[in-house]
């Protein structure tokens, strides 16, 4: 079947100018998209340590996963240094915010057979784990070529995503095959990947070690301090890691919830650093007064918004907030990961867009830890039943820290199975 990967080359070679081009359009309100952009190609100005273990995370979300890892990994392999590759700079600037120079740092390559060459003959990595769903086959091949073991760590296979991928046919099941290790997150995932051609023999569920996320000791403590600033009375709610069209049914839902509880507060939080002004001027168009983290100015009571936008305080507003909606699920875009918001005690909402996070969603649901709405107005209902019962508030707030704790492990479990394997020296 090498024509097939041959053939996949030829079209990512012509698809070339538009990755250029994407680059450079992206770089219009997120400029880092223009910086670095010869590591995308396999060219280097980084001072390379020998037979790093490599780690793959694709953006922030799959990086915040990876750094419990890396620091255990560092811990059983002193030996050998840390290579951390991202995609997006969302990804890379969380990486250098929480490890600086304890780990090397480069973007991914394309998965053009000249790049991923450049980028393994000048790291030469003793092992590759790429984070959930990341699945190249060109860098898979070449590490196979190479005798560098390769493991897809968390991985997840949704049903859609399932559906995409064996549209490939051959191509996707010798590419699975030649993976030496899958941790899935649960059994459909592990499923949904044999389907797709990765071997039986290789397959373990692991759980998902998102659950096995390091929540600072004083984090309770901070989140208290800024509560403080944003208003120890005031009912709080958190929409977090919002997505493109889904700000306008939040704002939608808040005017609501206003009506009744006019000392409410909102925390809004883009996904996307580039969307922060256009939010920003958004909920000013729709009457709100805001007040923007950044600013470093006091959340006085007069201020109905207070928009997150700066990199690495989720977890911060999470502790300092009462009900929290977590985004990317009131639009068709999957949803973003509740369990940080779980794992706070925080009773959760989303919309119903969960295939990113179909089992984590479903543990959630089964034990009354999570609501789900369809649209502003359940929304806005169910914010103010939260805010109208402490008493139920507070229980979905215990069952979703409970399924977090039920479900830690998944960390050791992978550990120890790339312990088994034989990675270079």
């Amino acid at each position: 079947m090498d024509w097939l990967r041959h053939l996949y080359s030829a079209t990512l070679y012509l698809l070339t100018p538009f990755y250029l081009a994407y680059l450079y359009w992206r770089g219009r309100r997120a400029p880092a998209y223009r910086d670095r952009i010869a590591e995308r190609f396999g060219f280097y100005d980084t001072e390379v340590k020998e037979n790093p273990i490599w780690i793959h995370a694709v953006s922030v979300g799959e990086a915040q996963a990876a750094l419990p890892m890396i620091q255990k990994l560092k811990e059983r392999f002193p030996s050998h240094p840390i290579l951390m590759t991202t995609t997006t700079p969302t990804g890379s600037t969380r990486i250098k915010e929480t490890l600086g120079d304890e780990v090397m740092h480069v973007y991914v390559p394309y998965d053009v057979p000249c790049a991923v060459g450049r980028f393994l003959e000048a790291m030469k990595p003793s092992i590759a784990i790429f984070m959930e769903t990341e699945i190249w086959p060109n860098i898979i091949h070449r590490c196979k070529e190479m005798a560098i073991p390769v493991v897809l760590a968390n991985a997840r296979m949704s049903k859609r995503s399932a559906k995409g991928y064996a549209k490939l046919g051959h191509f996707m099941r010798e590419v699975m095959s030649q993976i030496d290790l899958v941790a899935a997150q649960s059994q459909s995932d592990g499923a949904r990947l044999i389907g797709l051609g990765a071997r039986t023999d290789i397959m373990r569920v692991t759980g998902s070690v998102k659950f096995d996320m390091h929540l600072p000791a004083s984090i309770k403590e901070q989140g208290e301090v800024l509560r403080r600033d944003w208003g120890v009375e005031r009912s709080i709610w958190i929409a977090a890691s919002t997505r493109q069209g889904e700000d306008e049914q939040i704002l939608d839902a808040f005017a609501k919830i206003c009506h009744d509880r006019p000392e409410s507060l909102l925390v809004l939080v883009p996904r996307h650093p580039e969307r922060f002004d256009s939010i920003a001027a958004l909920c000013e168009k729709r009457g709100f007064n805001i007040q923007r983290r950044s600013k470093h100015r006091p959340c006085t009571n007069d201020i109905d918004i207070y928009i997150g936008d700066t990199m690495g305080d989720l977890t911060l507003m999470y502790a300092a907030s009462d009900v929290a909606f977590v985004g990317g699920s009131l639009v068709q875009t999957g949803g973003q990961n509740p369990i940080e918001a779980a794992a706070l005690g925080l009773p959760v909402i989303m919309g119903p867009s969960l295939y990113n996070f179909s089992e984590v969603t479903r543990m959630l649901r089964e034990s009354e830890a999570l609501e789900i709405v369809d649209d502003s107005e359940q929304l806005a209902e169910t914010v103010l039943n939260y805010f109208n019962d402490s008493s139920l508030r507070t229980q979905r707030g215990e069952n979703a820290y409970a399924v977090v704790q039920r479900n830690r492990g998944a960390m050791e479990r992978l550990l120890t199975l790339i312990e088994d394997l034989n990675i270079k020296h």
